[in-house]
């Protein structure tokens, strides 16, 4: 994220009952981890859901039941070892046992942030479907990372990502069509944002604009002193409107 685009952001954010202001990270950290490839029937129930229950249209990303992944993947606990010991070699040793996990799916993802829901939150990503040609990108830092089993990311959800078919440059509906084998599963944990550790690795500066965040009433992301939005075709940020 280019210094200036950076210094014009701003999200404010539920801290206990009152809204807080802090700028937005403009790094995304990443790293591939080992972990085995989750049990054939166990993928093939989630992809009976992905197809039959989720109904997962292009861009969709929505929650799959985290308990049977529990149950049925003996491999599960290391997989959240290997999540564990790659945050400690960012120094976050302890963030991730007291952190919500959620299993997701996605059928590709339009370009959207998540400072509006998860203003106080860090997102920290595990990939375990195999490569299926696509990327995460984050358009505002010029991260593109390659899917695969092991993928992991650490970000600002107020930063705007996508994820898209490689060496595309967007989202486009017709790369996700019915027939083409395309969802990724993947395991996302939300980071509390005030962390020190969480907030260092992200370079994150707090009460950024005290003033403002006390008239407000909700989660939300301004630019250059107005609420803005991403375009889910390009995440270039634009007014709210």
């Amino acid at each position: 994220m280019s210094q200036r685009l950076a210094s014009s952001l701003t999200s404010y954010f539920w801290s206990n009952t009152a809204l807080r202001s802090r700028s937005v990270g403009g790094v995304v950290l990443s790293g591939t981890v080992d972990v085995s490839a989750p049990p054939a029937r166990l993928v093939a129930d989630w992809e009976r859901d992905i197809a039959s229950t989720l109904f997962l249209e292009p861009g969709d990303v929505e929650p799959l039941p985290l308990a049977r992944a529990r149950m049925r993947w003996p491999d599960y606990r290391l997989c959240v070892q290997a999540m564990t010991d790659w945050m400690r070699t960012l120094g976050l040793d302890d963030v991730l046992a007291a952190s919500d996990i959620a299993l997701m799916a996605c059928r590709g993802a339009r370009y959207h942030h998540d400072g509006e829901q998860y203003g106080s939150a860090a997102f920290c990503n595990l990939f375990v479907s195999e490569d299926k040609g696509l990327d995460v990108h984050f358009p505002s830092t010029g991260d593109r990372i390659p899917l695969a089993r092991g993928t992991v990311l650490m970000f600002d959800t107020a930063q705007p990502h996508a994820v898209i078919r490689r060496g595309s440059s967007g989202f486009d509906a017709a790369h996700f069509a019915p027939g083409i084998d395309c969802s990724q599963l993947f395991f996302t944990w939300e980071l509390p944002i005030e962390n020190a550790g969480v907030a260092r690795a992200l370079r994150i500066d707090f009460d950024t604009d005290p003033s403002t965040a006390s008239q407000l009433d909700e989660e939300q992301v301004w630019l250059n002193g107005a609420r803005a939005r991403v375009c889910p075709d390009t995440g270039e940020w634009r007014a709210a409107g």
